[in-house]
């Protein structure tokens, strides 16, 4: 797929008063001490460069000596918000080893990097504009994947924790080529099932720099999961391609793979086995799949040029008028869930009124 596809840029949904209440319902609206506009206050940056001396298109900003005390004191008291219960007696032992700004992409993030002292443990976690758009996909992704996702929201900031793996390009440039067979095969299936995930739940633009392969020792093997680390790209654009990684030239390699490794029959088992894990996900969090869509139905993001054309798409591949008569993106992702429990043991759809 040429990038042209997508749109140039998606624009910034503010986050709806029904979007607003569902979140401080499942506690992810928590006051917070610092802002995503206050660390655009940076005096200066200097270019990041990876362990191959290559620019990684992020800068590590730096602050004047008065600002720079209390961004750490405010960014400590964040991360004991995201991963705790905001108790701040561990203060002392943390550390703010780094801040980068990310210079390209759509939500350019600031990525914190926290380290504790007494044991130079570390972790990361990202700074964002908040955008209903991302904010739905992160919840998505914690309703629908096999993981759990911990996020903040406050005013218009957002604080996301660090989704650790291996980059997807990086991984394909570095590790792939070292894989044996069976492990070649099993990333195949995996690529798969995270391929008809995304669709399902109409998450985008999965090129190989916006998801993480997460390697697993197991016994005498290792296994290969796939996650999704960007959710900038949910449910906004029109072409259904945009939602299917398979379509995106960034992953032909792993392409190349299922075709080399995988029947036809053993894709579309693996496709079954995806939706009907799906459906259990939805089935085994009915209230709180119902509220997240009764949000997404009274909310606009994204354009209605975008809705009509991917409504058809999606009615032409599953002949389902639910699709065909959707008038915007919630409507759509009911369409899919429901989809998805007509085709699992014949369960009813779901009702959010």
């Amino acid at each position: 797929m040429n990038k042209k596809l997508m749109s140039k840029k998606k624009p910034s949904y503010k986050i709806s008063e029904d979007l607003n209440n569902y979140l401080i319902l499942y506690n992810r609206k928590l006051i917070i001490p610092i802002f995503y506009e206050d660390l655009k206050r940076f005096s200066g940056s200097v270019s990041v460069y990876n362990n191959k001396d290559v620019d990684t298109l992020w800068v590590r900003v730096f602050y004047s000596d008065f600002e720079r005390k209390e961004i750490d004191e405010n960014l400590k008291k964040v991360y004991n918000l995201l991963h705790s219960d905001g108790n701040e007696l561990n203060m002392e032992f943390l550390n703010v080893d780094a801040i980068d700004y990310c210079t390209f992409g759509n939500s350019k993030p600031f990525r914190v990097k926290i380290r504790n002292i007494l044991n130079d443990n570390f972790t990361y976690f990202y700074v964002k504009k908040a955008d209903a758009s991302r904010v739905y996909g992160l919840e998505l992704e914690h309703i629908l994947s096999p993981y759990n996702l911990n996020f903040l929201v406050f005013e218009d900031t957002l604080i996301e924790e660090h989704i650790t793996g291996i980059p997807g390009d990086e991984f394909l440039d570095e590790f792939l080529p070292k894989c044996n067979d069976m492990e070649k095969a099993q990333i195949a299936k995996e690529f798969v099932k995270f391929n008809e995930r995304c669709m399902i739940r109409l998450l985008g633009d999965m090129r190989s720099y916006n998801y993480v392969i997460i390697p697993t020792h197991d016994f005498d093997q290792v296994v290969y999961k796939i996650r999704a680390i960007d959710f900038d790209q949910q449910c906004y654009e029109g072409n259904l391609q945009i939602y299917r990684p398979q379509f995106f030239k960034e992953n032909k390699r792993i392409i190349n793979i299922i075709k080399e490794k995988l029947q036809k029959n053993s894709v579309d088992q693996y496709k079954i086995e995806e939706r009907s894990i799906i459906a259990k996900r939805i089935l085994s969090s009915v209230e709180r799949s119902k509220k997240i869509l009764k949000c997404m139905l009274s909310d606009n993001i994204s354009k209605k040029e975008n809705i009509k054309l991917l409504s058809q798409q999606i009615y032409s591949l599953t002949a389902d008028s639910n699709f065909k008569n959707a008038s915007c993106m919630g409507e759509i992702m009911k369409a899919s869930f429901d989809y998805i429990l007509k085709n699992y043991e014949n369960h009813e759809m779901l009702s959010v009124d």
